[in-house]
């Protein structure tokens, strides 16, 4: 019995030592080991994600204040790392109300390498623009790997008119001006106005379709090579406005791209009140960059003129440019005027504030009035100066018995100088007409000439050619031939007996050379 009762007490004893050696080796144990159901949030240090919470907002709300209609504010929004282990964030996302246009300018919580210490905080800035007056709101989306993968913060404020209380709308593409007016126009010279597009953005923005809409007769045409604006970049176009009718004329220059508000507009204005139309003056006005050929006199008179007269006036370049003259010519010439061969002429040049003599000489081959205008031709403004020749002879100019001039030079055989053949016959005429003799008459009077004869005439010496329609004066290579009016003649002769010559007082020069 005694032996009994002690091997149960040992059995005890030695239960007791096993019991005591496990709660000795339990308690040398972890804590948390102890607890059979375990804590989930502290389970959740050694999961694969490796951290407890995630990135949180450190302001839930940002409060930006205002912000006037087109200006640009820059929004801090920080982040704190609230797990007990290194997180890396990745995208940044933004979500805005359509009163403003946003962007991120500036991301220091990393770019999906870099990680963020446990504790640490990193901030975003935000770049809001205001768009149109109203509230607007920002919502941040902030990417990471932590256990609540993502993060949230919201940015609000007002959008504010400033000195402008009406409802404006700003496009990403600023238009400068806003409006274009080209007020109000008399004249026929087309007015050319710019219109800059400027990127107002951090970002690129394409440039599109760029057009004019407006009516045919507003007379608007547009010219552009805007494409691609770079942040803050600026291009150009320009606008020609050319009415075709007389009253205002509206237009609206529209510009489309890639931006958020997608298009820019410019509107267009212009009032044409075309003036009246009055005669023009002998002389233009002076316009810049071209040469303005005026004269010292605005008509040349030859007032009572007995025998042969000249004239000269001066030519003068007034303009800031130089001029070359093109031709100088008369209306006709058969009323015995001359265009000097000094002076201006054909091919001169004038400078600024330059000048040329222009003489005009008169032999009349007629009395009575004279009207004829002298032509200069240049190529400075209105390109052509028409001077007025008046004038009254008391009695026609004989040249017959001009001086002519022998000019001989290094020895050689003595030259008579040239004299103007087209000229020379002028105002003579056959007043009777056969097949071996005519009489011509002119500002020396009447004459016969004979066929094959030699005549001087006008200061030439011709060879006389009497053919069936009038009669042929020859020197050297040039022929000038007076015509006889042949209908006349008939009608005279069928009132006469005799059929040996008729009598006309009418016939017209031809010049031709061979």
């Amino acid at each position: 019995m005694v032996s009994r009762f002690i091997n149960r007490n040992n059995k005890l004893a030695f239960m007791g030592c096993i019991l005591l050696s496990s709660t000795m080796i339990m308690t040398s144990m972890p804590v948390h080991a102890t607890n059979a159901l375990g804590d989930p949030a502290i389970r959740s240090m050694n999961t694969k994600n490796g951290a407890i919470g995630g990135m949180k907002a450190v302001d839930t709300e940002t409060k930006a204040g205002d912000i006037t209609v087109g200006s640009t504010t820059q929004v801090v929004v920080k982040f704190r790392n609230e797990s007990s282990q290194p997180i890396i964030v990745g995208a940044v996302s933004l979500y805005p109300s359509s009163t403003v246009s946003t962007e991120v300018a500036l991301n220091e919580c990393g770019n999906g390498k870099d990680a963020i210490p446990a504790g640490a905080e990193c901030a975003i800035v935000v770049s809001v623009k205001g768009l149109k007056i109203g509230n607007w709101r920002v919502e941040a989306l902030l990417r990471h790997d932590g256990k609540s993968r993502i993060a949230t913060a919201a940015l609000l404020g007002t959008i504010t008119a400033g000195d402008d209380k009406t409802d404006v709308l700003l496009s990403d593409v600023e238009m400068i001006p806003n409006e274009v007016d080209f007020g109000s126009l008399n004249s026929s010279r087309p007015l050319v106005k710019s219109v800059i597009m400027r990127n107002v953005t951090s970002k690129s923005i394409k440039v599109g379709k760029v057009n004019i809409e407006a009516a045919p007769q507003s007379g608007y045409t547009l010219s552009t090579d805007c494409g691609d604006l770079a942040a803050g970049q600026a291009c150009m176009a320009t606008v020609t406005w050319s009415p075709v009718t007389a009253g205002k004329s509206d237009g609206v220059l529209v510009v489309e791209h890639d931006g958020p508000t997608r298009v820019s507009s410019v509107s267009l204005k212009g009032d044409y009140q075309p003036k009246a139309v009055t005669k023009a003056t002998i002389f233009p006005d002076a316009v810049p960059g071209a040469g303005v050929l005026v004269s010292s006199q605005e008509q040349i008179n030859f007032d009572k003129v007995t025998n042969e007269a000249s004239m000269t006036v001066s030519l003068v370049n007034v303009g800031d440019q130089e001029m070359q003259l093109k031709d100088i010519s008369l209306g006709s010439s058969d009323k015995g005027l001359t265009i000097a061969s000094s002076g201006c002429h054909a091919n001169s040049v004038l400078q600024p504030i330059e000048a040329c003599a222009l003489t005009i000489n008169w032999s009349p081959v007629r009395s009575g009035e004279i009207i004829e205008d002298v032509r200069i031709y240049h190529d400075g403004a209105r390109g052509v100066l028409v001077l007025p020749i008046r004038g009254t002879a008391g009695n026609a100019i004989n040249k017959d018995s001009k001086a002519v001039v022998v000019t001989a030079e290094n020895g050689q055989q003595p030259v008579i100088k040239a004299v103007e053949k087209r000229q020379a016959l002028e105002g003579f005429v056959i007043s009777s007409h056969s097949g071996k003799k005519a009489i011509i008459n002119g500002p020396g009077g009447s004459r016969v000439i004979s066929q094959g004869a030699n005549v001087v005439l006008g200061g030439i010496e011709w060879r006389v050619n009497i053919v069936e329609n009038g009669v042929e004066f020859v020197n050297g290579k040039d022929r000038v031939m007076l015509l006889f009016d042949r209908s006349l003649s008939s009608a005279s002769r069928s009132g006469t007996s005799s059929g040996g010559s008729s009598s006309s007082t009418t016939s017209t020069t031809k010049t031709t050379s061979k």
